[in-house]
């Protein structure tokens, strides 16, 4: 299958063979080409090094490496690459670091085929996997009691952004969507977009997860203090 359903290129890492086999038959199924395997995290970092994937799918918990790590490494030598975790638990509480290092969110290890094969897609054009609300509800859970890994690559310093971009990237914080955020601010989408996107390169962040996870790190907005 070709054409305009055509998804990226993706490597699948984990260490049980049967889910990488079942995840490729429903991806290649649809038309989304992958390039890779990978059984552990070492095997997923070399894997990306030499295929150059759109999108890792990546266990959290693999020998060898785990996937915090192999995150952290293949998001140091590809940023372009956008990183998707597995885990078996919706609420893991590996979930919050992953999302700070720069991936692109998680799926359950029983997510659907079309959920699987959507969610790829949509991380493939450079687009958080996580809806706001439950990315702020996992950094609500888990901010407190987890310590922020280090990622020089996402400047904390708000100073550079005006008023307007603050007041963007905490309604983000907040869970609102970009729908939303031109309703409460009297924008159009279009507008609102841009903001978003000049957020993104001044904080140097890789996509909407990591901006919740941003505002909430600064204190822009506060745990438990602005539930949907």
């Amino acid at each position: 299958m070709t054409g305009p359903l055509a998804g990226p290129r993706v490597v699948i890492a984990d260490d049980q063979e049967l889910v990488r086999t079942g995840f490729r038959m429903i991806l290649t199924a649809r038309g989304i080409d992958v390039v890779g395997e990978a059984a552990d995290g070492a095997e997923a970092v070399a894997a990306v090094r030499q295929l150059r994937p759109d999108v890792v799918l990546l266990d959290i918990r693999m020998p060898v490496m785990d996937g915090l790590e192999a995150a952290r490494r293949i998001l140091a030598d590809a940023p372009d690459c956008r990183v998707i975790m597995l885990t078996t638990f919706d609420l893991d509480h590996y979930v919050y670091t992953a999302l700070a290092l720069g991936a692109s969110g998680f799926l359950l290890k029983d997510v659907t085929s079309e959920h699987l094969a959507n969610a790829v897609r949509l991380v493939g054009t450079g687009d958080a996997l996580l809806a706001p609300s439950i990315t702020r509800r996992l950094v609500e859970r888990f901010a407190a009691a987890t310590p922020a890994p280090a990622t020089p690559a996402v400047h904390r310093d708000l100073a550079q952004l005006t008023a307007r971009e603050l007041e963007v990237l905490t309604l983000m914080g907040g869970g609102l969507s970009n729908a939303e955020l031109a309703r409460t601010l009297t924008l159009s989408e279009a507008t609102v977009k841009t903001h978003v996107a000049r957020i993104f390169a001044k904080l140097s962040l890789r996509d909407r997860a990591q901006a919740v996870v941003v505002a909430y790190e600064t204190g822009l907005v506060a745990p438990g203090g602005n539930d949907l």
